[in-house]
């Protein structure tokens, strides 16, 4: 077998070398890390698609069984799904875009060697194992954060594991580049990624990795479709016969959903600065965790158990059946949860939480005002637009987002609207996004420990 390996590789160097054209040899050079990041991305994104929804099963076959098992398993699972960060891999704690982020300004010549605390494999593994664990325990997450974390470090080890005499790449375009490959293999949305790399990481002008970003994205999402077929994350809501006059539910929509989720970011912010602050010990940790879980498990039991999970089922049901509104308290749920979900210290994302928010807010205020089944739909993908721009002061990525992941291109000006709304409302409440402030602690946090 390595005798193979060792006739193919040179068979594969020969080939190259009989290229002429230098210019050519360089540029595939450099594109072939990229190729290899892309395809191994795409492999971990459904791997992890697939077992993320064998946790949040896992938990409904739970819940159905025994409904008082929750407040089992949720003490359990908070609390084991902290300790494997706290003890292994600390920085995969929470949703992994800020350490993305953290990265990306750490991607210089004096601080590079930094990165590998934010991203290897290690945090891949224990990525993974912690948010299931957290989801199996009712934890209110997502995986489409981690996913980015998990890209970010594949590229990395990838870019990482190239000989001395391989051309250069740069380190902070790896980084960025499997960030939009994370991200368009998690949602199956290429051009949400591209604008999340554009708008959320990078400070370079686009034209320098250009090619190597649409390349990866392509690369990471046919691998993603190849391995789990050509799918939407949601489907296609109906939204024809939608007159003119719904633009003004959409902004009331997208104000409401941009002021709650700049408020939920700031509650998040001071949790983690209290924790922080008055939880000094693993004892005091411990307890503070199976308080918050044995609150979800409280509401889950008692009240309604849509607290529980990544909220997907929640924009499943208000978007493609006849049961669209919810009721007046199920958006504070879906705040709830991801507060005390996002804060436990382990591991797990916060987008599609909050596009579940987002949708309950939209879903209360069209049953409020009476409006039909289409138009509540529109008004629905606005309010999942607008709570995720709230969250990540993004507001171009959160519309192709949500553009792609429905196919309705007919939106576009009624999602961007409720992006633009949210994004002016959620600075009412605070200026700097959630992933900002977190990044900025990342970076503190590892700056003064290379100091000491």
């Amino acid at each position: 077998m390595y005798s193979v390996f060792i006739y193919l590789r040179r068979s594969l160097k020969k080939s190259f070398d009989n290229i002429r054209n230098e210019q050519l040899k360089y540029n595939l050079l450099q594109a072939i890390p990229f190729w290899i990041g892309s395809v191994i991305t795409g492999f971990f994104a459904v791997m992890y698609a697939k077992i993320f929804a064998w946790g949040e099963s896992l938990l409904n076959i739970i819940f159905n069984w025994h409904s008082w098992m929750i407040f089992i398993i949720a003490p359990i699972g908070f609390v084991l799904s902290w300790w494997l960060v706290k003890e292994f891999a600390p920085n995969a704690k929470g949703s992994g875009i800020p350490q993305v982020m953290a990265a990306v300004e750490l991607a210089n010549p004096k601080e590079h060697k930094k990165i590998r605390s934010l991203l290897s494999l290690k945090i891949i593994f224990f990525k993974i194992i912690s948010s299931v664990i957290l989801v199996i325990g009712g934890g209110a997450v997502g995986r489409e954060g981690p996913t980015i974390q998990i890209a970010g470090s594949v590229f990395r080890k990838v870019n990482e594991y190239l000989p001395e005499w391989w051309p250069k790449i740069s380190k902070k375009n790896m980084i960025m580049t499997g960030a939009a490959a994370g991200l368009a293999a998690a949602f199956n949305t290429p051009l949400g990624g591209i604008v999340f790399a554009v708008e959320e990481l990078s400070k370079t002008h686009i034209n320098y990795f250009k090619t190597a970003l649409f390349t990866a994205v392509i690369i990471a999402g046919l691998t993603a479709q190849t391995l789990a077929g050509s799918y939407l994350y949601l489907g296609y809501p109906k939204t024809h016969d939608v007159s003119l006059m719904v633009m003004f539910p959409i902004i009331l929509v997208a104000g409401v959903s941009g002021i709650l989720a700049s408020q939920l970011s700031v509650i998040m912010l001071t949790m983690n600065k209290w924790k922080k602050k008055n939880l000094k010990t693993d004892k005091s940790n411990i307890l503070f965790l199976v308080i918050c879980a044995l609150i979800i498990a409280s509401i889950a039991y008692f009240i309604n158990r849509e607290i529980l999970g990544s909220g997907k089922e929640i924009m499943e049901r208000v978007l493609f059946t006849k049961n669209k509104h919810e009721d007046w308290y199920v958006p504070i749920l879906r705040m709830l949860g991801p507060a005390l979900s996002f804060t436990s210290g382990g591991a797990g994302g916060i987008f599609a939480p909050a596009l579940s928010a987002g949708a309950s807010i939209g879903s209360v205020i069209s049953g409020v005002i009476h409006l039909t089944q289409n138009e509540t739909n529109v008004v629905v993908l606005a309010g999942m637009v607008a709570f995720l721009t709230g969250i990540t002061r993004a507001p171009f990525t959160s519309a192709i987002i949500v553009l792609e992941m429905t196919d309705r291109h007919s939106l576009i000006f009624h999602l961007m609207l409720a992006g633009m709304v949210s994004s002016i409302a959620s600075i009412l409440v605070s200026r700097h996004s959630l992933y900002d402030v977190i990044k900025m602690n990342f970076l503190s946090e590892i700056r003064s420990n290379e100091e000491v």
